[in-house]
């Protein structure tokens, strides 16, 4: 079988990552696509919205210690028709009538301050600023699936490019096969039997080319999905171990305080805290202080004009409101409740999810070692098995057979490749340290304390502060 090429053991090794060809000078590379993703993903986006969103919950919060300012205005027209009487016998008894129209009108303005509320403001203050934080938590989780997505859709498509160029090879090589066993044929040196082992052999290989093209359309479109744009000369990709603990026990203890979902679900706990001292502060007095000025005219028609101006302190005590107040207490409580137990499970899901992944990482590196070993012999064995066809030791189907064991092994390889550099993207997701900041991206980083300082402090206004 003179004539048949065979991919070396250092080609195979270098499809994943080169494609089976020279780089382009002009490659994109997964940091690029990490960081079209990180700006462009509109789940991303939409989940900056909802923090924005969360971000005023803290004014709202904060208007409690301000006044509050109505003015009230009123005219109208009135007609008055009264007799009255005075006197205190029946001889001195003197009658007016009054009777006539007139436009009363009148203008005031009244000025609410509450001074005490049992501390009430304050807690739910505190809460929103613990809501805002427990926000950006989320957002972090969102952020770190976004790029663990990204960075595995990129090395799906590395894997799915260098399996179809696998298939395309073997489909190559069959042909060749196919061609010399009937040459071998018309010969007399094999039989039909082995001309159709070829040909089955070779139509299993197309199967598996079309297969193989398929997987790498899907992963196109989601490639597309997730990153923003077609994939289109991807470089290499490499695992980022750098960034990881040196150690399991390390990268656990890691994950129990950085991981987002840890300290959400800390932040959670603050929110149901403090919302049993604010249900707690409606036991407490209220004491409040209103100023009101008016100034009426024609409001009788006797009376052209008059003023009046007035401060009132109140101060409210609750004794009994139905029980509703002591109800809202309990139910916090058991919220609050709630909260720390969800804490102890999300740490727990977190250790798992740390383990796991360092356990996958630990075998992928494993694995691209032994499926290098296994396409190296692979080869070996084709080429031996090849030798001793020609010698008459070997039949056909052997040859066959060889072949598709050194497929099986580069596309072994390749996955092992590709689950190697997912697997160290999932370690750093686990323990809470997938960020652009970590991997040095070159993007600039959303930072969303900058829309909180910018709404925080703000008395009035309709605009946000984009202009919108």
């Amino acid at each position: 079988m003179r004539g048949v090429k065979v991919v070396t053991g250092a080609a195979a090794a270098a499809l994943l990552l080169a494609l089976a060809g020279p780089m382009p000078a002009l490659a994109d590379t997964i940091e690029a696509a990490l960081v079209r993703a990180y700006q462009n993903n509109p789940q991303l986006n939409a989940q900056r919205a909802s923090v924005r969103a969360t971000d005023e919950s803290v004014p709202q919060a904060l208007s409690g210690y301000r006044p509050r300012v109505a003015v009230t205005g009123s005219a109208g027209y009135q007609y008055t028709d009264t007799l009255t009487t005075s006197g205190g016998t029946p001889t001195n008894i003197v009658r007016t009538n009054i009777h006539g129209a007139n436009a009363p009108r009148s203008l005031g303005a009244t000025v609410s301050q509450t001074l005490f509320n049992g501390q009430q403001t304050a807690n739910k203050t505190r809460a929103a600023e613990s809501q805002v934080s427990g926000a950006r938590e989320a957002l972090r989780v969102l952020e770190q699936t976004v790029l663990l997505s990204g960075a595995t859709i990129y090395m799906d498509y590395l894997r799915d490019s260098a399996i179809v160029e696998v298939q395309k090879s073997n489909v190559r090589v069959l042909e060749q096969t196919l061609k010399q066993t009937r040459d071998r044929f018309n010969v007399g040196e094999v039989t039909r039997t082995d001309v159709a082992q070829s040909e089955a052999q070779l139509a299993a290989g197309k199967t598996q080319l079309l297969t193989a093209e398929a997987n790498l359309t899907t992963t196109r479109s989601k490639f597309r999905q997730i990153i923003g744009n077609e994939p289109e000369a991807l470089a290499p990709g490499s695992p980022v171990d750098r960034f990881l603990p040196a150690t399991l026990p390390s990268a656990v203890e890691v994950g129990l305080t950085q991981n987002p979902n840890v300290t959400a679900a800390m932040f959670g706990i603050d929110v149901s805290y403090l919302q049993v001292k604010v249900n707690e502060g409606a036991l407490l007095p209220t004491v409040s202080l209103q100023a009101s000025v008016q100034q009426s005219y024609e409001q009788t028609m006797t009376i052209y004009r008059s003023f009046s101006a007035a401060a009132v302190a109140q101060l409210s005590v609750p004794v009994y409101q139905g029980g509703a107040e002591y109800s809202l207490i309990r139910q916090s409580k058991e919220t609050l409740a709630q909260q720390r137990l969800n804490l102890e499970q999300v740490r727990d899901q977190a250790r798992a999810n740390v383990v796991t992944a360092w356990g996958q990482l630990v075998a992928g590196k494993a694995q691209v070692q032994s499926a290098q070993a296994q396409v190296t012999a692979s080869e070996i064995a084709l080429n031996g098995v090849r030798e001793e066809a020609k010698a008459g030791q070997r039949t056909t189907l052997d040859v066959l057979n060889a072949q598709q064991a050194l497929v099986n092994a580069r596309v072994a390889l390749v996955t092992a490749q590709h689950d190697r550099v997912v697997a160290s993207y999932a370690v750093l997701n686990a323990v809470g340290r997938l960020s652009p900041q970590v991997l040095n991206l070159p993007t600039t980083v959303y930072d969303p304390s900058v829309h909180y300082h910018q709404v925080r402090d703000s008395w009035f206004g309709v605009r946000n502060p984009d202009g919108r």
